[in-house]
């Protein structure tokens, strides 16, 4: 059902249903993979930001190919029940959260349904579910008592605003680079919220320029704030256009003078014409190189570039599920491979005979080594190094693993490191994934190399996010003797 439209149309591909511009009713039937909703008109499939599963709405076509097309949510027409408020008061401009106006119990069920539809699709494994008892198993998604307030680190872009020499600072809106100017983040913890809005105010005080991606001028580029969940320890970084910041004996000043519990200032020099937020060279401006956090029993110093996981709280849910899928008795050799600062290299280091831990960035695997000094453990060894490279060659040292965890970026594990997995046989491969469809890919081939994909659990570390952690037990069915 077509409204009239007078903007110009595009003739849209032979067979579609549906025109750039056009006004249409869908009927939304699910979700897509970034949130949005799937909806349908005449058969045809269009991406609604905005829209849920069971709604029925009026949208304008915004983009038509041939399989499918995007449209801008115009009216709902028949609501869905789980459809809640946004707190937000930006959220329909930002582009940070993306399922606010989904009720957090929902956020919780199709996030495990995405977890299913990707094992089933990509991975082609067996679900267990209610008319299905053989097969994997997949709990329900481990959600948040308070699902806000969660995220220790900010990086915020910093741009020209509309007045001449004016300074925002926000996130991207929808699919672009244009900034959201922002008072205050919800998923952000109240301390990243002062952090971002005292820089900005005193960026503008001294007339510090934000940086301009057209021309490629001006100093500030971002501002990443860092805090502590358990210590209350404060870190900024500044990521400027250049070496040199005017008058920053001054900035530094306000900064420590308006901002309690900061520790260290550090400057990021990034002069590229990249989308890349870090440049290759760290100063610090004033205080220390790290602050500290704690997750559990476990302490970590964090510098300016450190990956740290972003919700202490599920942290600590995720590691503590990946310890149960190891089941350690302290006698085994665990291999560690994606393994950052050793931060789930120090949970394992806790109840395993001997940890190894590998990582290709230098800077990480020198955190790692901090990390293990600063915990006293001493049974945890770190390299850098592909895992794909390095842990054959611990094998051919005579290192041979119980257990091998991984946690890789969303590109999923390297092909080579899963070849590695199925040659060295571990009795247990403990699986951490931040994306379904890369998880699901390497547990096809982990499947396929002798292993059984016996429990698989979401947990939602990014809530009110299209994203979720995923961690899986595999066995290898070799092991006739297992009990799982």
């Amino acid at each position: 059902m077509r409204k009239k439209n007078n903007q110009r149309r595009e003739q849209p591909p032979e067979g579609v249903p549906v025109e750039k511009n056009g006004e249409y009713i869908a009927d939304v039937v699910g979700f897509g993979h970034d949130g949005e909703g799937v909806g349908r008109v005449d058969g045809f499939t269009l991406f609604i930001h905005g829209a849920l599963p069971g709604e029925r709405v009026r949208v304008k076509v915004l983009k038509v190919k041939k399989q499918y097309g995007y449209a801008k949510l115009l009216e709902i027409l028949e609501a869905s029940p789980d459809r809640v408020d946004a707190p937000c008061p930006i959220y329909k401009q930002c582009g940070g959260c993306q399922l606010q106006h989904l009720s957090y119990e929902a956020q919780l069920r199709w996030k495990r349904q995405l977890v299913i539809d990707n094992l089933t699709r990509i991975g082609k494994l067996q679900v267990a579910g209610e008319e299905q008892e053989e097969g994997v198993a997949v709990h329900p998604t481990l959600g948040m008592s308070d699902p806000w307030r969660y995220r220790n680190k900010a990086q915020v872009p910093i741009g020209l605003g509309s007045e001449e020499g004016g300074l925002v600072g926000g996130f991207y809106a929808q699919g672009s680079h244009r900034i959201i100017d922002m008072k205050a983040c919800l998923i952000q913890h109240e301390n990243n919220d002062t952090v971002v809005a005292a820089v900005k105010r005193i960026a503008r005080e001294l007339g510090i320029r934000p940086y301009d991606e057209e021309s490629g001028k001006g100093l500030l580029r971002h501002v990443i704030a860092r805090c502590g969940f358990n210590t209350g320890e404060i870190m900024v970084v500044l990521v400027t256009n250049g070496k040199d910041i005017s008058r920053a004996d001054e900035l530094v000043g306000l900064i420590r003078e308006e901002i309690p519990g900061v520790r260290s200032i550090c400057q990021n020099v990034n002069m590229e014409r990249t989308n890349v937020i870090f440049g290759s060279e760290t100063k610090v401006l004033w205080g220390s190189d790290v602050i500290y956090d704690t997750i559990g029993d476990i302490r970590f110093a964090i510098s300016a570039r450190s990956f740290y996981q972003v919700n202490p709280v599920q942290t600590e849910v995720l590691y503590g599920k990946a310890l149960e899928y190891a089941q350690l008795t302290g006698e085994e050799i665990v291999i560690d491979a994606y393994c950052g600062i050793g931060t789930i290299s120090l949970f394992l280091a806790q109840r395993a005979g001997k940890v190894y831990g590998v990582e290709i960035v230098p800077e990480a695997i020198e955190d790692a080594r901090r990390n293990a000094l600063l915990n006293g453990v001493r049974n945890a060894e770190f390299e850098v190094g592909a895992a794909e490279a390095v842990i054959p060659a611990w094998k051919q040292q005579g290192v041979t693993p119980d257990v091998i965890v991984v946690d890789p970026p969303r590109k999923g594990c390297d092909a080579a490191l899963l070849e590695t997995i199925v040659a060295m046989r571990p009795e247990r491969v403990v699986y951490v994934s931040c994306n379904p469809s890369t998880l699901a890919r390497d547990l096809r081939v982990l499947e396929d190399g002798g292993y059984r994909t016996v429990e698989v659990q979401p947990v939602d570390m990014f809530p009110h996010t299209a994203h979720v952690e995923v961690v899986c037990s595999l066995i290898y069915k070799g092991f006739d003797s297992l009990k799982c």
